[in-house]
């Protein structure tokens, strides 16, 4: 699998996905303004892969700091943390991993500053390899859904590309495939910015899984044909209710799912599970430029000066969806709240095959 993003020598290395698949093209991040940037730009997208990119843009954004003295190091921090937060609202991975590191300097405030400066590099590193064992985790509970000879849709991009490797809603397909089981991938094209295109179908034909590419609006044909056993997705936030927010489009194919008796499946590492949110409705919605619908690869295809609404993102109410994947197992998105409540006995809750 091609690397998505690495911290090295204070550099974070960042594979552009806005080049793919014509492309296998690095940017060097030397400061967090540039890490910012490529979020904000789409050359790292995914909810995992941004928290991971935040990370490693708070641990080279806190070398700039000159200071000694720890509460000065952390005003200093705070340039750094909201230009990050800025960037993409939807995704509650920059939060999280702002969040954790409050939190972890809290820990630590009788350290040096300069211990603090190494730490945070080591703790970047280890949200990346943490997240890469995740994905397989939620690949392993996954995977017990999906039969021999199964055909699976998925929609936009949670596969290696969008975490810090393996994938979250590729995560089941890619154990199954391990397991031996014989099955098949359609992949949603996922406009305005063909995730599904570019990158779902390019990253599974790289690892050998059988991938079919379709446009957005012929789901619910294939569905209507009893073609698709299952959908696995992503998720950039998912609330306390069980309510799902992922890449626009995929509240069209739940509904899809759910009038063919199609199993809607969510994967959802805990670190994209919001439990401050009591429902989808509450869930900040990113609306991006125009060019991203009047343009494709810089190609203009729409009349000039029409009116464009690019919604990037959409609420998938918890009623649609069958089964929430997470690394500690899958639950019903009505009792996804318990995931959040100490000493609950989890086991009695999880959704089985």
């Amino acid at each position: 699998m091609v690397k998505t993003i690495e911290l090295v020598d204070g550099v974070v290395k960042m594979l552009d996905q806005t080049k793919l698949p014509r492309e296998v093209v690095y940017v060097d991040c030397k400061d967090y303004r540039m890490v910012a940037k490529g979020i904000k730009d789409l050359w790292i997208r995914g909810a995992p892969a941004i928290g991971i990119a935040a990370s490693m843009g708070i641990a080279i954004g806190a070398q700039e700091i000159k200071t000694d003295n720890y509460h000065d190091f952390i005003a200093g921090l705070e340039p750094v943390f909201q230009t990050l937060l800025e960037t993409r609202p939807t995704a509650v991975n920059i939060q999280w991993a702002v969040d954790r590191t409050r939190k972890l300097l809290d820990a630590r405030k009788n350290e040096p500053v300069d211990a603090l400066k190494t730490f945070l590099n080591e703790e970047a590193n280890r949200v990346l390899e943490s997240d890469i064992e995740i994905n397989k985790t939620i690949g392993k509970w996954g995977s017990q859904f999906i039969k021999d000879g199964d055909t699976i849709i998925t929609h936009c991009n949670a596969g290696s590309l969008a975490t810090g490797g393996y994938g979250t809603a590729t995560g089941p397909i890619r154990v199954a495939v391990e397991q031996g089981k014989n099955i098949h991938v359609y992949a949603d094209e996922t406009r305005p910015v063909l995730q599904g295109c570019r990158l779902t179908s390019w990253e599974l034909m790289e690892d050998n899984i059988p991938v079919t590419l379709i446009t957005d609006n012929s789901a619910g044909a294939i569905l209507r044909k009893g073609e698709i056993n299952l959908a696995i997705v992503g998720t950039d936030r998912t609330v306390a209710n069980g309510d799902v927010a992922n890449k626009i489009g995929t509240y069209s194919l739940a509904v899809l799912c759910k009038e063919n008796g199609v199993p809607f499946y969510v994967a959802a590492p805990l670190s994209s599970i919001d439990f401050s949110i009591p429902t989808g409705d509450l869930i900040p919605i990113e609306e991006r430029g125009p060019e991203e619908v009047t343009h494709v690869f810089g190609c203009h295809i729409a009349p000039e000066g029409v009116k464009v609404r690019n919604i990037a993102f959409d609420v998938t109410p918890a009623k649609y969806v069958t089964g929430i994947i997470t690394e500690k197992g899958v639950f019903r998105p009505e009792d996804l709240h318990t995931l959040n409540e100490p000493g609950a006995d989890l086991e009695s809750i999880l959704l089985k095959v």
